[in-house]
């Protein structure tokens, strides 16, 4: 029983890794090989959403778990969130991408949606400046974990045109139904890759 219990911390952050390099590389299956593109569109770029608290520095070792030449050309960005009090923290000034009211965080918590949407614009904007860079849309990913996920899911569906994929890891909808409205019709083609360990 001790060495089970001894194993656990490691199954998820596992599981979420193993699934992510799985999800990239089964969305590269798709990219058209008979197309000649230069070397920038035909450069995957994954943007990586941190938790709550965490940065996007303490991040980074993840994409060393990436070693299929499948990421040979991929270009890896790992942003922090601004310092902001959280409400679900007293009040505490912490990194977080937008305010969370309450944990655990439920299906009828309250979201502050205005704040939602202002990080979305940031997350928007970073991924706007790899495409005038000649990335290509379907080789864009955004993945996160946590607060992070649930930017993910936010920013994917939102984002005016479709990305090549999204994973969210232990992430929530940020939302209430009324911004289902505001996707736009290629947001809902998008695949996004969700997992949650509810244990």
């Amino acid at each position: 029983m001790p060495t089970a219990l001894l194993r656990k911390p490691i199954v998820l952050p596992a599981v979420a890794l193993g699934s992510t390099i799985v999800f990239i590389m089964f969305s590269h299956c798709f990219q058209s090989p008979s197309r000649k593109l230069d070397s920038t569109a035909s450069r995957s770029f994954v943007l990586w959403l941190h938790g709550l608290g965490d940065s996007g520095p303490a991040n980074e070792p993840i994409k060393t778990f990436f070693t299929s030449s499948a990421f040979r050309n991929t270009k890896w960005s790992f942003p922090s969130a601004p310092s902001n009090p959280v409400t679900c923290n007293y009040g505490t000034v912490m990194p977080s991408w937008f305010d969370i009211h309450e944990i655990p965080v439920k299906a009828d918590s309250p979201k502050d949606e205005s704040d939602v949407l202002k990080a979305v614009q940031n997350v928007h904007a970073m991924i706007d400046k790899e495409i005038a860079a000649g990335t290509d849309l379907n080789n864009v990913f955004v993945c996160g974990f946590s607060q992070g996920g649930a930017l993910t899911l936010a920013s994917v569906l939102l984002y005016p045109k479709r990305l090549g994929g999204g994973a969210v890891f232990s992430g929530w909808v940020p939302f209430n139904s009324s911004l289902i409205e505001k996707f736009p019709p290629d947001a809902k083609k998008v695949f996004i890759f969700n997992y949650a360990n509810d244990m």
